[in-house]
């Protein structure tokens, strides 16, 4: 489990604990309906928090996922322009894992946090709008940025990176807490190697691939 969702488990765990010892003291039946619903809850946040082990690709011309969920844009940033770079889309829901891996090996060169609105992550405008936090990280063979994207739910961005610190392929840096989206922007010198509606791993699922 995530270390961020420690106290979104154990305060729910711990009411649902006090409210089953008060319910057996007291007689109270309803506190015994209130102790299954926070258990309920606490188990809801355990699976939520879950942060799975991945086995992450060993090649460094490939883009690996930067979250699980479904791949809902596929698009140049400049319409027209051949040498434009490519936006990757990726909704996650309540039910995906939310914890953010890196989608390549390189330095964080930029870390920009913007405040903004929490309009339903699948719409576009999101992109632009949505409170977000985008990491630009170099790479040997090129340059990606990340953007963590708040939702609906989402009200809690979360990074663990700094500007300057290296990530390798696949590593974990930040999360997003409820439903949220995570952007990436590809130069064009990477091929693209997903298509809307897709299924997608964090760290473990192929994007894009540098062309040869």
């Amino acid at each position: 489990m995530s270390r961020d969702g420690i106290w979104w488990v154990l305060i729910p765990l711990l009411a649902a604990l006090t409210a089953t010892t008060t319910g057996y003291l007291s007689g109270a039946t309803w506190l015994y309906l209130l102790a299954i619903g926070l258990f309920l809850l606490a188990g809801f946040m355990a699976y939520f928090f879950r942060d799975p082990h991945r086995v992450v690709p060993e090649d460094e011309d490939v883009v690996v996922s930067p979250a699980d969920g479904r791949v809902t844009r596929v698009q140049a940033v400049s319409d027209g322009e051949p040498q434009s770079p490519n936006v990757i889309s990726i909704f996650l829901s309540p039910l995906d894992v939310h914890v953010n891996r890196a989608p390549i090996a390189g330095e964080i060169i930029d870390l920009a946090y913007t405040k903004g609105k929490f309009m339903m992550a699948t719409r576009d405008e999101a992109s632009l709008v949505n409170e977000q936090n985008a990491l630009t990280i170099r790479g040997r063979k090129m340059t990606i940025v990340c953007k963590q994207i708040a939702g609906v739910l989402a009200r809690r961005i979360v990074c663990w990176k700094s500007v300057g610190d290296r990530v390798a392929l696949g590593e974990r840096f930040g999360l997003i807490k409820f439903s949220s989206r995570t952007d990436l922007i590809l130069p064009a010198s990477v091929e693209i190697t997903v298509r809307i509606g897709d299924r997608v791993r964090g760290g473990v699922s192929v994007v894009g691939r540098i062309r040869q």
